[in-house]
């Protein structure tokens, strides 16, 4: 054994201890805060615990993809929209929210870029949307 990890699995556990991946999938994605405070914002509302447990779920299972193209996404989430070559919108809770993301495939890294109502996605610009609603609509 070479390295101060005894096996990838822990190695995997201590860089990610929120969730254990699987060897073959392990997605890093930032930031999780932002949709903790989106669904903070729901607080005193009947979604609110609805919201978080679709947005914790997609978290989860997000974690341990190994998506190496936008087809890789399809086939996981036949819903979400490829906006581009590495944007791409998920339906959450239904069609009643929408997720926007930018996903580096060769990294296997995703960026959180917006997170709100279906009503507010159809007010931006997909492509150019920034985090948490500020968006860049020149």
């Amino acid at each position: 054994m070479v390295g101060p990890y005894p096996d990838q699995i822990t190695m995997n556990l201590l860089l990610c201890p929120h969730w254990a991946h699987d060897i073959i999938g392990s997605v890093r994605v930032i930031a999780r805060s932002t949709l903790r405070e989106f669904a903070e914002s729901l607080q005193g509302t009947k979604v609110c615990a609805a919201v978080k447990s679709a947005l914790d779920a997609w978290f989860h299972e997000v974690c341990n993809a190994a998506w190496k193209s936008p087809a890789d996404v399809k086939v996981a989430y036949a819903n979400a929209s490829i906006v581009g070559g590495d944007r791409v919108v998920f339906n959450i809770k239904g069609n009643d929210y929408r997720l926007v993301v930018a996903i580096d495939y060769a990294r296997q890294v995703v960026f959180i870029k917006w997170v709100e109502t279906h009503a507010e996605y159809d007010k931006i610009d997909v492509a150019t949307v920034k985090y948490a609603g500020k968006t860049n609509q020149n």
